[in-house]
């Protein structure tokens, strides 16, 4: 689960309850790390930030953030002052910072620094403190009215009268300011999420986290089943993972899954009955620098263990594609199981069953249909341009081979035809449709045995 050395490892304590410092159980208090009594000790930047052009499998233990421990001796700045110095510095460009990150752009993981201009930006800002159903209440918040919230914080010994706020799905790559910030590894290139949502050009899944020691995300699964990523900048994060149907024994008597699995409150036999028939989770603590591959379906709780920021990007493709289609047909029946007593009187109780799904789950079967639907065409394409040659070149400038290409046009179809045959999709009125799904199917399988035989 975690990239060191070119393997990935990972760990299986025994119990959250057991590997969180007690501050991590009441969520709304979060003290800060006990600074060091060494006279010598390294500046914070040793556990923050990774050095320059290290190669991402190594870990970051290295001291090379630039040259903010001269500036700090001269001023006289204590740890506590150190780091939020960092943070201001980290965010907005400061000096070497700015000028190392511009040199680096697209190596992991060192990223360029914002523009000054980019404190402009408005972020969306959720308070760890408070529940909201399952997740936290977000506000907006300019960015530099973030950062400084940030270094006071920290000065104020990781406790606020406004709380604890975390920068969270910020969507900076969607932002003029902050284009091509980095680049993707190959491994993640094939990303048909961000690929479609680039086309229409209205939203991504690409995000960035940022925020002091003590925030964290509540329990959750990623959006669709999608698979995701992690890259740590620099602090770390603690993460717990539970393989898929784990999450089942967690629910409490009411049907519903825990908030923070963490919290003592999971010990009550009578609140959470199937709680003792959960595997332990899988924990892994992700150091600077380092990448974490969430995979499709696993239910997870994250918390910063340092002041951290990361890189997240949540991405489907061939190989979870049936997954992402599993997951929408479940959520369509929660939905028509909800409002099922209203079925015979209310007219278009299907359709509006799909305008639900779509409101609650950000897609519904229609929304698929077209998704699957672009997707393919720029493979069928690809394939019609790159047939008798290695590799073809798409617009987004990426390397996509032959057999790539062919793979994705197979996952498609096995989905395509699933769709086509379910029930609830056969109810909806394809006549505006600018390919019917059944053309769209032919095509397909049709290219599937051309290809089958080169």
């Amino acid at each position: 689960m975690r990239l060191v050395d070119g393997k990935l490892t990972a760990h299986s304590p025994p119990s959250p309850l057991s590997s969180l410092p007690a501050h991590a159980h009441a969520p709304h208090r979060h003290p800060p790390p006990a600074p060091s009594t060494a006279t010598s000790a390294a500046p914070p930047s040793a556990a923050l930030c990774p050095a320059p052009g290290t190669p991402l499998s190594a870990r970051r233990t290295s001291h090379e953030l630039p040259q903010p421990g001269a500036r700090w001796q001269q001023k006289g700045l204590s740890p506590r002052q150190q780091r939020a110095d960092l943070v201001a510095t980290y965010s907005f460009g400061e000096n070497e910072v700015y000028k190392q990150g511009s040199r680096l752009r697209g190596q992991w993981p060192y990223p360029p620094a914002l523009p000054l201009a980019a404190g402009e930006v408005v972020v969306p800002v959720a308070n760890c403190g408070v529940r909201e159903y399952n997740s936290n209440p977000k506000e907006q918040m300019l960015l530099r009215d973030y950062i400084s919230y940030w270094k006071d914080y920290i000065q104020g010994g990781y406790s606020s009268p406004r709380g604890c706020l975390y920068l969270k799905d910020w969507h900076l790559c969607r932002d003029s300011l902050a284009e091509d910030v980095f680049t993707l590894p190959m491994y993640f290139s094939s990303d048909w999420l961000n690929e479609y949502w680039d086309i229409l050009d209205v939203d991504d899944y690409r995000f960035i986290y940022m925020g002091p020691a003590g925030t964290w995300s509540p329990f959750h699964a990623d959006i669709f089943r999608s698979f995701s990523w992690s890259v740590n900048i620099c602090g770390r994060k603690k993460w717990f993972f539970f393989p898929p149907g784990q999450e089942e024994a967690l629910r409490d008597c009411h049907g519903g899954l825990p908030y923070d699995v963490t919290s003592p409150a999971l010990l009550d036999s009578q609140l959470y009955p199937m709680r003792e028939h959960c595997s332990p989770p899988l924990e892994v603590t992700q150091e600077a620098g380092e990448m974490v591959f969430v995979p499709s379906g696993w239910h997870h709780q994250v918390h910063n263990l340092d002041d951290t920021i990361s890189i997240n990007h949540n991405w489907v493709n061939g190989c979870n594609l049936a997954n992402m289609w599993h997951f929408l047909q479940q959520e369509l029946r929660a939905v028509q199981q909800e409002v099922s007593e209203w079925r015979d009187t209310m007219p278009d109780w299907h359709q509006h069953c799909q305008v639900i799904m779509r409101s609650c789950s950000g897609i519904n079967f229609e929304e698929f249909y077209h998704f699957l639907k672009i997707i393919a065409e720029r493979r069928l394409l690809l394939l019609a341009k790159g047939m008798g040659h290695g590799e073809v070149e798409d617009s987004q400038d990426t390397r996509l081979g032959r057999q790539q290409a062919a793979f994705d046009v197979s996952r498609i179809a096995e989905v395509l035809a699933s769709v086509v045959a379910h029930p609830d999709f056969q109810r909806l009125d394809t006549s505006m449709f600018s390919l019917q799904p059944e053309e769209l199917l032919q095509q397909l399988e049709e290219v599937m045995v051309t290809t089958a035989s080169l």
